[in-house]
């Protein structure tokens, strides 16, 4: 893991390699996306099934498409009964903390009779992919769901490819259960994302589409957006430690390394102003190599996205973390929350030597779906915002509109739009 000095150009260099893992850059699988977006729109169920034949070797038919209840048992009662407890505990956690997060709709009143508001209501029909096989995340079907369920989305659909004996990763269906969520179709991919925007046979069409997956799915949810909601287009997963001499070095370095595992485009990066600190971390790093099972993953991440950046004082390392704008960032300083003060840019922020950054993956409450990239600096963490609507409410009374109507008649005329100036004006015509 490379370790550099921390100035104006080091920072630029930075924030150009970390954004050309943007999804942006992948124009021969936009191609491929867009056919199999086009096919699932003109032959729905008949494509998915040809694709699921084709990537996942499974055989599906109209019998078999949508997950039975009896499977969803059958899935729950294969894992382990103590990781079923954790993650009913983790759900309730969730839970808890999104609870905080619902709004009410509001109305105020005014002496000559009009009334303003807003009225929340939630999106009819929720669709959360869920990556499955060997990339199966149960943590990620329960942060995705709990929102929409507290938002109360009244319908929540699930997309996971299925293996080659049709089959979906019982972990998943496990958390599915502890949710609640009974609509579950096995596909994958592109096509799982055109499914739920556009609607087949089987799968009903969403009106918002959350949950992460491979380049494919990334850009399947970035070609329907406008068509239907979606989350983000999320990048590579992040992690940026801002840490001072009072930090543990050996904590630091395991941290880093807790994002690095999990693709060989994730980032991980240190800003100090101590170097002592910046060695004994990379020296640290070094030796848990050693013992990591994904190593070579590890390796390859830290080889391009890895960087321990050594500032001449804290403002300065203060200053990158809020340009590079990270999707977690630690903070490991003698005051932890005195410095959280100095931060604008953040997706999710971990306090303190042991409010690691796994703490948020898997259990604490906060949604771990966040934004990558840098667009940290104008999107937030998944929410139940995101599965509600807002509409205005607007009454005036006649007394209410006398009073202001040659106000919006001028202002009407003023834009030359004589027709809503006339719409206000034919209600006086007479007085």
């Amino acid at each position: 893991m490379r370790t550099v000095r921390l100035d104006k150009e080091t920072k630029k260099d930075i924030l150009a390699t970390l954004l050309r893992r943007s999804t942006n850059d992948y124009k021969d699988i936009e191609e491929r996306v867009a056919s199999i977006i086009k096919n699932v729109m003109e032959n729905g169920d008949k494509a998915i099934f040809d694709y699921a034949l084709q990537f996942d070797k499974c055989h599906l038919d109209k019998d078999n498409f949508a997950v039975t209840e009896d499977e969803i048992e059958e899935g729950a009662k294969k894992i382990d009964p103590k990781l079923y407890g954790v993650m009913e505990k983790a759900f309730n956690n969730i839970k808890d903390y999104h609870e905080k997060q619902v709004r009410q709709s509001f109305f105020t009143t005014r002496e000559d009779g009009s009334i303003l508001g807003q009225r929340i209501t939630p999106i009819s029909r929720a669709g959360v992919y869920v990556p499955g096989g060997k990339a199966a995340y149960p943590s990620t079907l329960l942060m995705n769901i709990v929102p929409a369920l507290c938002a109360g989305v009244p319908e929540i659909i699930i997309c996971t490819p299925a293996g080659e004996d049709g089959k979906v990763t019982p972990v998943v269906l496990a958390a599915a259960k502890i949710t609640g969520i009974k609509k579950i179709f096995k596909t994958g991919g592109a096509q799982a994302i055109a499914a739920m925007a556009y609607g087949t046979e089987s799968v009903p069409k969403s009106y918002k589409i959350v949950g992460p997956g491979n380049i494919y799915v990334a850009l399947a949810k970035k070609a329907v957006y406008g068509h239907v909601s979606i989350d983000s287009v999320a990048g590579p997963s992040e992690v940026m430690v801002l840490a001072d001499e009072s930090a543990n070095p050996r904590y630091v370095a395991a941290d880093l390394l807790s994002q690095a595992e999990h693709d060989e485009m994730a980032s991980a990066i240190l800003v100090t102003p101590s170097k002592e600190l910046a060695d004994k971390v990379s020296e640290e790093i070094e030796g848990f190599l050693k013992t990591l099972s994904r190593r070579e993953i590890i390796e390859k991440s830290l080889e391009n996205y890895g960087y321990i950046l050594v500032a001449d004082n804290m403002e300065d390392a203060i200053d990158a973390v809020n340009d590079i704008a990270s999707e977690h960032l630690e903070i490991v300083t003698g005051n932890p929350y005195e410095t959280m003060t100095k931060i604008k840019n953040a997706g999710a922020i971990f306090l303190g030597e042991y409010s690691s950054e796994p703490l948020g993956d898997y259990f604490a409450g906060p949604n771990h779906v966040l934004p990558t990239n840098g667009t940290a600096k104008f999107f937030s963490p998944l929410s139940v915002d995101d599965f509600i609507k807002k509409s205005s409410v607007i009454h005036y009374s006649k007394e209410a509109l006398s009073k202001v109507h040659e106000d919006i008649e001028l202002f009407a005329k003023a834009e030359g739009l004589t027709a809503h100036a006339n719409s206000i004006a034919v209600r006086f015509e007479n007085e």
